[in-house]
């Protein structure tokens, strides 16, 4: 079967987002713009990273580079729901991250695999940047050309505004436990600093 890629250069909308409840929820990636939508499911660890991969990367344009990239953008930020219905694609087993520097643009990849990380480490691992001062016209040139392809071009301030929510969406989960840090279920948990009595 042929590579499937689905190209915004820009989207219109480009977030991160979730259904169902907390401990229960399915994460995705949202890009649309043209009339069509286009999601993708991945994990948290994998939304966290991303979003702290692509702080990272700002700043470095910034700080390296010289480049036009504002602090925050609350004018851009995106409170709306992922948009209906919701049909993924694939499951996002790699991210990548470029800067483009003749357009100053941050380009995302999100390409399907098989076998999706199972620790935060692993998921690091998944990770791929790409150097700041590295002008990027192929940022998917060293992956393998079977898999589909989400790939979006966003500004520094698009960037900024994806980050925000991307943190919320992920903070919005679970509590944690005071004593251990595990979350908490409605019901409780077995808590290790109770020596497994229900907290």
């Amino acid at each position: 079967m042929p590579r499937q890629v689905y190209s915004f250069e820009p989207p219109e909308r480009f977030i991160a987002g979730t259904v169902g409840e907390p401990g229960d929820r399915t994460f995705y990636l949202q890009a649309s713009g043209g009339g069509r939508t286009v999601s993708v499911a991945l994990e948290k660890v994998q939304v966290a990273l991303l979003a702290e991969r692509l702080a990272e990367l700002l700043d470095e344009a910034r700080r390296r580079l010289g480049a036009q990239v504002p602090d925050g953008a609350p004018e851009l930020e995106d409170s709306a729901p992922l948009d209906t219905p919701i049909e993924e694609e694939f499951r996002v087993g790699t991210l990548g991250l470029a800067w483009e520097g003749d357009s100053s643009t941050v380009v995302i990849e999100a390409t399907a695999e098989g076998d999706l990380p199972e620790t935060e480490a692993e998921a690091e691992e998944e990770l791929v940047e790409v150097d700041p001062e590295d002008d990027v016209n192929d940022p998917d040139k060293d992956i393998d050309d079977t898999r589909d392809v989400l790939r979006v071009r966003i500004s520094p301030a698009a960037a900024r505004a994806f980050i925000s929510r991307a943190e919320r969406v992920v903070a919005a989960g679970r509590p944690a436990c005071p004593l251990c840090g595990l979350p908490l279920d409605p019901e409780g948990h077995i808590c290790p600093r109770h020596n497994g009595y229900r907290r």
